[in-house]
């Protein structure tokens, strides 16, 4: 019996769950993502992820960073999705003049696997950035992360 594996033999289609949560920062963590402009960053950062072929659960932060929770196909690679993210939307951010003279994200990001048991708690997160960082700094909190998903690192490097 070839139940649904193809002629050949090989499953006909790829399928996958890799729900990703991705952090990243402006270049030297500068709060310049003003308060008016950062629904406009969230829903062009959720395009750009739909144009890729992610599906965008939510897209959040605060001046000086973003959270993008998402869905990665099995076609697209982590670290081309945070690529085009961040290339595509450093563009936008500068053709339309919004963080000043010339904005850029830092080089690096933060990406970290979410099960679906655990999606409802990272929207919630998300959602959340402005109260979360009255009681803590974008450092604490990557840092946070890291430890908290098991990710060896040293604090000076992992900041930049």
């Amino acid at each position: 019996m070839r139940g649904s594996e193809g002629e050949d033999g090989n499953m006909p289609h790829a399928y996958s769950s890799n729900r990703i949560h991705i952090v990243f920062s402006t270049k030297y963590r500068e709060p310049v993502i003003s308060h008016e402009f950062q629904p406009k960053l969230w829903a062009y950062l959720a395009g750009i992820a739909r144009k890729i072929g992610m599906q965008s659960v939510v897209v959040g932060g605060i001046d000086n960073h973003v959270h993008v929770f998402a869905l990665l196909p099995a076609t697209l690679t982590l670290a081309r999705a945070a690529q085009l993210l961040k290339g595509n939307s450093s563009k936008w951010i500068n053709d339309q003049g919004y963080a000043g003279e010339r904005f850029s994200w830092q080089e690096g990001y933060g990406a970290f696997s979410v099960s679906a048991s655990q999606t409802p708690e990272v929207v919630r997160y998300v959602q959340n950035q402005a109260e979360h960082h009255k009681q803590r700094s974008f450092e604490q909190e990557f840092i946070s992360l890291l430890t908290r998903y098991g990710i060896n690192h040293d604090a000076d490097q992992a900041l930049g």
